[in-house]
This record gives C-alpha cells, structure tokens and sequence, in this order.
C-alpha cells in the first residue's frame, strides 16, 4: 500500500503576486506539468529558499515507506522525508467543487502556512475533507 496521495512536477510561475505580507514567509503561484494543477503554496524562505524554479511536490498520508500510518516519527528508521528537502504536516480544512468547472479546490493549513491545489479530482483521490497530510517537497 502506498501513502502516496498526490505527486507532480510544478512550475513556479509568480511569488507574493499580493505583495509581500510576512518577511519569512513567501506565497509561490504554480502550475503542475502532468496534471495541469493550479498550486498556490506559502513556503517558509528563511528556511527553504525558492525561486522561479521547478520542483516535485508530494501529498502523502504517512512517511512510512510502506504506507502504514504513523504512530510515531523514529529518525533512525529510512522514511519518505529522506527523499525530500522541506516537509511539512497539516490538515485539509475545505474540499470544494465548482460545479462550472468541474474541477475541486483543496485548501490545506500546515501551521498557518495555506496550500491551495485546484484541479481534476480524478487525480486527488483520498485527498478529503480533515485529512492529516504531509507534503514533501524537492527541487528539480
């Protein structure tokens, strides 16, 4: 069993396009090459620094490499984070459908950092609504 929810390539195509709100936070505008995803994601910079750039993004319901939920984090045990550079864990707190679109937004908290993920829900199953997630991002 996998606990691999999501994962694709994206895109960063603008940063902090309201202007800048918090100084070590910044919010990324992405799009995703497989799946044609709209991702807006807010990164701690003064701890993973990003730029335009392109970087693989991973949604996952545990860090267990055979997907059993995690019970408790052991450091000394090979897990899903090793493969990443910034990870996080949060909540799915809102799954909405737009009915013209046919598409769904997933918004996401990670500790007051928002994720927003718009797209086809053919390729977001088992992402629902107070799903504890983690995302797992690397640099490409």
């Amino acid at each position: 069993m996998s606990a691999i929810l999501f994962e694709d390539t994206f895109e960063v195509k603008e940063i902090d396009p309201d202007g800048k709100k918090f100084d070590r936070v910044s919010r990324f505008i992405c799009y995703g090459e497989s799946y044609e995803m709209d991702l807006h994601i807010d990164i701690a910079t003064h701890i993973y620094p990003m730029e335009h750039e392109k970087f693989k993004l991973v949604l996952a319901s545990s860090l267990s490499l055979d997907g059993t939920m995690d019970i408790s984090f052991d450091s000394n045990k090979p897990s899903l984070a090793d493969k990443f550079d910034y990870v996080m864990f949060g909540k799915i707190f809102k799954y909405q459908k737009d009915n013209s679109s046919s598409k769904v937004s997933i918004f996401a908290s990670f500790g007051g950092l928002l994720m927003l993920l718009q797209g086809d829900p053919r390729y977001l199953p088992g992402l629902e609504l107070d799903a504890r997630i983690y995302l797992l991002i690397k640099k490409i």
